[in-house]
């Protein structure tokens, strides 16, 4: 017997999920939501006289060109906010792979972000964090220095991870939850799928490894912000807001975190083209 939950359509979705969901109309609704979540938490904390942290992902990524336009046509100072982003591919020696690698996340950051921000507005560069496969404790513990994460902003894999934090279904939740930024291998189904959105298909030159922030740094965000525009976002959805909190899908292990919303598109919502 199949799941019932991947058959409901957008009203029934939305209905009586386990994790907030909202529907926004298309994928710049969605990417231009999660700038203005950006901006306001900045200008907010700016307010109080108090530096802002972000868990920041390279994946989704629509969200950036609208986040630039704001800071630089608003003027907003980067300078007491701090960019904590998830996680890194790492080539066959598990290092960072080089910022030139077509997929590297630090590369995109650079250059789709740092870069086209105005100079006098953007953070200095050791505010711009990367987890270090070297020093995998650095992160928790910095976290903890500047007093924790304002928000987590991330995707959704499509075995559930958040982050590359690959589904292990041999896992209990709470040691799930407990995981702390570390090196991990890929998954396949995590590798054919970012083959297919992010690399024209070349499997074979996809990494098989990765840094990432744990699920620990994440559920201990004080909020939590998740994205979903793909194609096959529409079963990840789907289990996301019904299925069984299991560590063999991550994502529906951060369900009782006190302020997380899942927010996705009207193509997501329909169940076909």
């Amino acid at each position: 017997m199949g799941h019932d939950y991947y058959g409901y359509d957008k009203e029934r979705l939305l209905e009586s999920p386990k994790m907030r969901l909202y529907c926004l109309e298309d994928n710049e609704a969605v990417f231009r939501q999660m700038a203005g979540q950006m901006v306001q938490e900045i200008e907010k904390n700016k307010e109080i006289g108090k530096r802002t942290v972000f868990i920041c992902p390279v994946g989704p990524v629509g969200q950036y060109p609208y986040f630039v336009d704001m800071v630089n046509e608003k003027g907003i100072s980067l300078k007491d906010v701090w960019f904590i982003n998830m996680d890194e591919y790492l080539d066959d020696g598990k290092k960072w792979v080089s910022t030139d690698h077509p997929l590297s996340f630090r590369g995109f950051m650079q250059r789709q972000v740092y870069g086209k921000i105005r100079p006098e507005l953007v953070m200095p560069p050791e505010q711009r964090i990367f987890p270090d496969p070297e020093n995998t404790g650095r992160i928790p513990k910095l976290i903890e220095e500047l007093g924790g994460v304002d928000i987590a902003f991330g995707g959704i894999g499509i075995n559930g991870h958040v982050a590359f934090n690959e589904a292990d279904g041999s896992m209990t939740a709470e040691g799930f939850l407990a995981l702390k930024t570390r090196v991990l291998a890929i998954s396949p189904e995590t590798r054919a799928a970012n083959a297919i959105g992010d690399f024209a298909g070349a499997l074979e030159d996809m990494p098989k490894y990765c840094v990432t922030v744990g699920m620990w740094e994440i559920a201990h965000a004080r909020k939590i912000r998740l994205g979903c525009f793909r194609n096959w976002h529409r079963a990840v959805v789907r289990r996301a807001g019904y299925g069984d909190a299991t560590a063999d899908f991550p994502v529906t292990l951060l369900r009782d975190h006190e302020d997380i919303t899942l927010t996705f598109t009207e193509y997501v919502g329909r169940l076909k083209d």
